[in-house]
């Protein structure tokens, strides 16, 4: 309670955080993203949660041991040299402690030699797990998921001995990445991977893929617990509407993939009874951290907190407990250290960075989707959803992340 009577008398005014608040003694973190763009909506939502929890994580004083927190806004429009040239411009012109971003898997791979130039911390959006494994340097700290996450949870919800599953992923480090590593933890459990479908980032048209899935599934004669069509997509087309257009149901195919953000999962009311795994759906978590980052959120923006609104916030709170564990300190050499095993709170609970790769383990939810009105989430506008209902909290401890970076 001390916490949200704090944040309402800081108010929204607080939250605005710009380059010319710029002090030789702040904590600087220069956020470098996609504002525009494809993952717009991504980005926004990081920049919203960072904010958040950096206001939770300080009581409302924006201030770590007398430091200020100062969030240097940078848009590189889902340009891989755009971002190169931001993060650089970050650290060297804006003396930035921290870059983070970019949420585009593609784009945040491009930037991480720039951490490693300038010896400065860089904490990565996206999920591509060789950001965390070959292209990663001592100088990155991810708090969000990586697909290997992704992909054993939902492996979890569906897979195991008799299952056959078809993919469809976009063709880039994203979906390459979620569907090798999604087919690993499907071996795990004793199901198959059969087929894998890759599309360009801005396919439209799922027609002719749909085809190829289902003659890849329909007439298998070793799938008696169950055949599945797994998507992996980002971004506002998805091929599950057009793959359920074309009756799926009628070679015995169900569909399944992981979480998304609010405005896909209307989409997802289509699909009553679908099952997978995400990172994050603001009802699912119970805990106190949850509970304010939920309350505030409708308070200000009359709406949810979504998918990448809660892991902005989980990485300011790793920033700020990173900062206080290194005494304040913001020298790189006292924050890699800070990184290295460092468990914090969150919205989703105890977050876990570990030592030998930076990569954050965390838990994941199995949901199964069903199709409710809600007129809660966007500023009162009535939706029909697909609305993910718990089966379970796979814990961080049940889920073998391997170390990739070796």
């Amino acid at each position: 309670m001390k916490r949200l009577l704090n944040a309402m008398a800081v108010g929204t005014g607080a939250l605005a955080f710009s380059a010319s608040a710029l002090a030789s003694d702040s904590i600087r973190i220069a956020h470098v993203t996609g504002f525009s763009g494809p993952l717009a909506a991504y980005a926004e939502q990081l920049h919203v949660g960072m904010q958040m929890g950096f206001e939770y994580a300080t009581d409302g004083t924006m201030s770590i041991d007398g430091r200020a927190v100062t969030i240097i806004r940078k848009d590189d429009q889902t340009d891989p040299a755009r971002a190169r040239a931001l993060a650089e411009e970050a650290y060297a012109e804006d003396d930035a402690h921290i870059v983070v971003g970019s949420v585009a898997s593609g784009v945040a791979l491009a930037m991480l030699p720039i951490a490693e130039e300038y010896e400065r911390i860089m904490m990565p959006e996206g999920v591509a797990d060789a950001i965390t494994g070959s292209e990663w340097n001592r100088y990155v700290v991810r708090v969000g998921r990586n697909s290997t996450q992704d992909a054993i949870s939902n492996a979890v919800a569906v897979s195991k001995p008799g299952v056959c599953i078809a993919t469809i992923a976009q063709d880039y480090a994203f979906g390459r990445d979620g569907v090798a590593a999604y087919k690993n933890a499907v071996n795990a459990t004793g199901g198959s991977v059969v087929h894998e479908e890759y599309l360009p980032t801005d396919a439209t048209d799922f027609t002719a893929a749909s085809q190829r899935l289902f003659n890849a599934l329909r007439n298998r004669t070793d799938c008696a617990e169950g055949k599945y069509i797994f998507s992996i997509w980002a971004g506002a087309a998805n091929p599950l509407a057009r793959i359920q257009d074309l009756q799926p149901e009628r070679h015995g195919i169900q569909l399944t993939t992981g979480g998304n953000i609010l405005p896909a999962l209307v989409s997802y009311a289509d699909f009553p009874g679908m099952q997978g795994a995400t990172y994050y759906y603001y009802e699912l978590p119970q805990n106190e951290i949850n509970d304010w980052f939920v309350a505030q959120h409708f308070e200000r923006h009359n709406s949810a907190p979504d998918f990448f609104t809660a892991q902005g916030f989980a990485q300011a709170m790793a920033i700020s407990a990173a900062v206080r564990k290194a005494g304040g300190s913001t020298d790189t050499e006292d924050l890699i250290t800070a990184f290295k095993g460092l468990e914090f709170d969150s919205p989703k609970g105890r977050i876990h960075i570990r030592a030998d790769d930076h990569q954050a383990l965390q838990a994941m939810y199995h949901f199964t989707t069903v199709p409710q009105e809600r007129s809660d989430w966007f500023n009162n506008r009535t939706v029909t959803a697909g609305v993910p209902e718990l089966v379970r909290v796979v814990e961080l401890e049940e889920m073998t992340i391997p170390i990739m970076n070796r």
